[in-house]
């Protein structure tokens, strides 16, 4: 089995090119430049959002382990233009791609609605 750790997080650059400051983003605990989980080294061009999850019922496939249950740690980042969604067990330091959670996104700016449509997708502590 192969483990995967996210890159760390940087801000990237805006559309006119200045590199903006620290945002904090409300809601599910998400900010721009979150220390990367289990410490990974920083890629270049690289931005993540992290989120504790609870699986709903039949837990969140994932490529490496096959399905991952409870309380869980959820990290979308983005880097070469593409969006990967990564799973962990909460405070683990295996990390593991959630199973077609990787996809082509062509503005690092999207990064944000697609965590938060992620989150609300698998975020299901009710069930």
């Amino acid at each position: 089995m192969s483990e995967r750790q996210p890159g760390s997080a940087s801000a990237g650059m805006t559309a006119d090119g200045t590199p903006p400051g620290r945002a904090d983003v409300p809601g599910a605990g998400m900010s721009a430049d979150a220390a990367p989980p289990g410490g990974a080294p920083e890629g270049a061009g690289s931005q993540q959002r992290t989120s504790d999850i609870t699986a709903g019922p039949g837990g969140v496939m994932t490529d490496e382990v096959g399905v991952v249950t409870g309380e869980l740690t959820l990290c979308t980042e983005y880097a070469d233009g593409q969006v990967t969604l990564h799973v962990q067990y909460k405070d683990a330091d295996e990390w593991y791609v959630v199973t077609g959670g990787q996809v082509p996104l062509a503005e690092p700016a999207s990064l944000d609605a697609v965590h938060a449509i992620a989150v609300a997708l698998l975020d299901r502590p009710e069930g």
